[in-house]
């Protein structure tokens, strides 16, 4: 058995759970220490029984929580040597003991007991970003958020998925039309940005398969959209699709600063 559950997923604050009956990690601790806790506690885990927090970029509504959870609980922390090295030197975290810190490489399988994790590299205007996928007894977890654009070196990635937690972060015509700055608009909409949640479902259309049972939308902005636009969507272009795997799959959009509901496989 595998399970996903977005703790809480927005541009304000993320951390993901993903784990089996035996391993339990978060994928960011981009939240209070507090937050973390209530929401461990509604899936009846512990934060002590974390086995790792595996990062995907410097930015602070992906890490502003870590260096609490790494303190109080002696948590190992998993993450690229380049983001490490600013995380450390931002102060965004406070002091974080270095023996908990684990180097990975992007493409480059390592294991937490009975999860195989594989991060790969993504467009963001981060310094070393990645996103993960997990594998356990030939099933499959991927969560791939925070992404500019995508290719077919993301699709391969993301091929073969159960569950897919993908990012569906702003609608267009809501960005291009609201109160955010030039500049914000121009980075959101870039390469290095987000994905709109148009971008999302063209990503989703390309790796559906009869495996993919599950999609769960998240990362979605506070300002510049809104649950049933990005589900609306998002469905919208998987219909566009016309695949035959469509019937066959639940799409979920996760709360952005509550716990979702898990999803197990």
């Amino acid at each position: 058995m595998m399970r996903i559950c977005s703790i809480a997923s927005s541009s304000s604050g993320n951390c993901i759970y993903v784990g089996t009956e035996s391993t339990h990690v978060l994928i960011d601790t981009g939240i209070s220490g507090k937050k973390l806790k209530a929401g461990l506690g509604i899936i009846n885990l512990d934060p002590c029984g974390i086995d790792a927090i595996l990062v995907t970029h410097e930015h602070s509504d992906h890490i502003k929580g870590l260096g609490v959870a790494a303190r109080k609980y002696s948590i190992p922390i998993y993450s690229t040597a380049r983001t490490w090295e600013r995380i450390i030197s931002s102060g965004l975290t406070g002091a974080i003991d270095e023996k908990l810190f684990h180097e990975i490489t992007p493409d480059t399988d390592f294991r937490i007991k009975d999860l195989v994790i594989h991060p790969f590299t993504t467009s963001h205007d981060a310094v070393q970003p990645v996103c993960y996928t997990f594998t356990c007894n030939l099933k499959k977890i991927s969560v791939a958020t925070d992404l500019g654009c995508f290719d077919s070196y993301i699709t391969e990635k993301l091929k073969d998925s159960n569950i897919l937690f993908i990012e569906a972060n702003h609608d267009i015509d809501m960005l291009q039309n609201g109160l955010y700055p030039y500049y914000l608009k121009k980075r959101i909409l870039g390469d290095k940005g987000h994905l709109s949640n148009r971008m999302s479902g063209r990503l989703i259309s390309e790796v559906m398969s009869k495996k993919l049972q599950y999609v769960m939308l998240g990362h979605l902005s506070r300002e510049n959209n809104l649950p049933e636009i990005a589900y609306n969507s998002v469905l919208e272009e998987l219909i566009a699709a016309d695949s035959e795997h469509l019937p066959g799959i639940r799409l979920i959009v996760s709360e952005r600063e509550e716990i979702t509901e898990p999803v197990t496989i």
